[in-house]
């Protein structure tokens, strides 16, 4: 009976302290007032960070930069691979949000940020998910993984095998949840990819936008790591993380008017540097830059000469981005300079390149897009040859 009491008041007390102690491993005070905005320039490069960088969530164009390519320890940072995976992993029909998944001894015997599942434990992969973007936990992370992959172990590899696809240069995963590890290192350029892609799944708003909900019918409590979610306006997610290698770091994503950033800082001395560098490099984006329509340039694009063809031309076709990032004031001083190819040799194929639009502000290279044939042209053969000449079936495809 005495050990039934014990292990009762053990039990309570650990619930009581569930959140807390989730959010003290984070770095999280939510006591604390939020702090100021660091001043960002363009120039500038003494954020209080070993690293950070700002794109444009709508192009990816950086916008600012320091050190970013510097392969640092990411924390908890590291879970926006680790949800990516699983949310690809559910739209592309492996597994479901409403799978249970039963916790294994390895995945509840993770430190650090938890929701503290026993093995045996059941949880669904949408509440799983939840307490992974909400609250950084790391035993959710590796269920998660573990129901995605296998293990831990394979799902890693899957992590960076991604990585490779999304041009991350300088990442290697070790596991997925962040602890620190030998090896599982990224950077700030590579984290603003990872986030970038992340974000154009809308699905992940749904959970990186919660201040505060709850697991266990109530009983578990969960807080949000990522105070912006709270205190900064348009804010949509997406990552805290902190350990004792890694320092504090963040990565921050915010809208407003269709206008989007992505913030990454790394290497933080203190919870309030990284999220003061955040706000900062956020505000310098919404302050200094704005989305601009490209003009269309159709009307500008003759028809390209095709050599030994059952048609002589063929059409190319430009669809230029929807919009473009430049700097306030800029709006009207876009230009573009069409480059085609004289003629191309038949076959031609639907889709293929027949030249470039490179765009222009203020006479300095902001992107570029393709000049595409906008249908198929067969070789001339002897039989096209002869109808040709007798003035038909000129068009033939």
């Amino acid at each position: 009976m005495h050990k039934r009491f014990l292990a009762l008041v053990l039990s309570l007390v650990l619930a009581i302290s569930l959140s807390s102690f989730a959010l003290a491993y984070e770095g999280i005070n939510l006591e604390a007032p939020f702090p100021d905005a660091i001043e960002v320039s363009a120039t500038m490069r003494n954020l209080p960070a070993q690293s950070a960088i700002l794109i444009s969530q709508n192009t990816g164009q950086v916008l600012f930069e320091q050190n970013p390519d510097i392969a640092l320890p990411p924390a908890s940072i590291t879970k926006i691979m680790t949800m990516l995976l699983v949310i690809e992993a559910i739209e592309a029909g492996r597994i479901k949000l409403d799978d249970v998944v039963v916790c294994s001894p390895y995945a509840a015997s993770r430190g650090g940020s938890q929701i503290w599942l026993a093995p045996g434990e059941e949880m669904t992969v949408h509440e799983l998910f939840k307490a992974v973007a909400i609250s950084s936990a790391n035993d959710a992370a590796v269920a998660l993984a573990e129901h995605v992959a296998g293990s831990e172990e394979v799902f890693a590899a899957q992590m960076n095998q991604r990585a490779v696809q999304l041009g991350m240069r300088n990442s290697n995963f070790v596991n997925a949840c962040g602890l620190d590890a030998a090896g599982h290192v990224t950077t700030a350029r590579d984290v603003a990819l990872m986030s970038r892609e992340l974000m154009k799944h809308p699905v992940i708003t749904e959970y990186s936008t919660i201040w505060m909900d709850s697991l266990r019918g109530g009983e578990t409590e969960l807080v949000n790591t990522n105070r912006l979610v709270r205190f900064y306006a348009g804010t949509t997610g997406l990552k805290t993380g902190t350990t004792a290698g890694a320092g504090s770091c963040l990565a921050a994503t915010a809208t407003r008017d269709g206008l989007g950033f992505v913030a990454v800082v790394m290497g933080s001395a203190t919870s309030d540097d990284r999220f003061a560098a955040a706000r900062g490099l956020l505000d310098y984006g919404f302050a200094n830059y704005i989305l601009a329509p490209v003009p269309p340039v159709q009307e500008q694009i003759v028809p390209t000469r095709v050599l030994r063809g059952m048609s002589d031309s063929v059409q190319g076709v430009a669809e230029p981005p929807a919009d473009l990032m430049v700097k306030r004031g800029q709006e009207d001083k876009i230009e573009q300079r069409i480059t085609l190819v004289s003629d191309v040799q038949a076959p031609v194929t639907a889709g293929q390149t027949l030249g470039r639009v490179e765009i222009l502000v203020e006479g300095e290279p902001a992107g570029e897009y393709l000049i595409l044939a906008d249908r198929d042209i067969r070789r001339m053969h002897l039989g096209g040859a002869f109808l040709r000449m007798l003035g038909g079936a000129v068009n033939i495809k």
